[in-house]
């Protein structure tokens, strides 16, 4: 769909093992969105990306991860690999999607909508890995975080988007 669509839980993504997921089923809950990678030096951020997802998901949190390759091959392994990586290394268990592409005439329409609902400090394009968008229960506010923000440091504004 169009990046011009209401709110996120009008658009769709492919998890990694094929499954397609309606957003919609989130709705009225907020979504941690979250462009990952493999070899980049931010990737130890997995582990803080699960610890808020245990720490949440019973109170209505999502955590999805969408990995990407555009930066400096950093993900260069297939949906396969990447899954295995993420679950053995890190013990990931929050959804993740096919590999994807952020920026340019092939991004993802969920990465056109929160750049176009959350422009970065240099332009609305993504800069590197781990760029995260907190999409608010709404599936219209969306908070954008800098790659170098570690998760931990979003946990008051996580706490809010669950508080009614």
């Amino acid at each position: 769909m169009a990046p011009t669509d209401d709110t996120l839980f009008d658009l769709t993504f492919t998890r990694n093992d094929g499954e397609e997921v309606d957003l919609q089923e989130f709705a009225g809950r907020p979504i941690l969105v979250v462009n990952t990678a493999s070899k980049c030096g931010f990737t130890p951020q997995y582990e803080g990306l699960q610890k808020l997802y245990e720490e949440f998901k019973d109170q209505g949190l999502t955590v999805i991860g969408f990995p990407c390759d555009q930066f400096a091959h950093q993900e260069p392994g297939d949906d396969a690999a990447i899954a295995s990586f993420c679950s053995r290394t890190y013990g990931v268990t929050f959804p993740l999607s096919t590999k994807v592409d952020v920026n340019g005439p092939k991004a993802h329409p969920i990465f056109r909508y929160l750049k176009s609902r959350a422009g970065g400090v240099l332009g609305s394009s993504i800069k590197w890995n781990f760029t995260k968008f907190l999409v608010s229960p709404d599936g219209r506010t969306v908070k954008r975080y800098a790659p170098n923000t570690s998760p931990a440091t979003m946990e008051a504004d996580i706490r809010r988007a669950l508080t009614p």
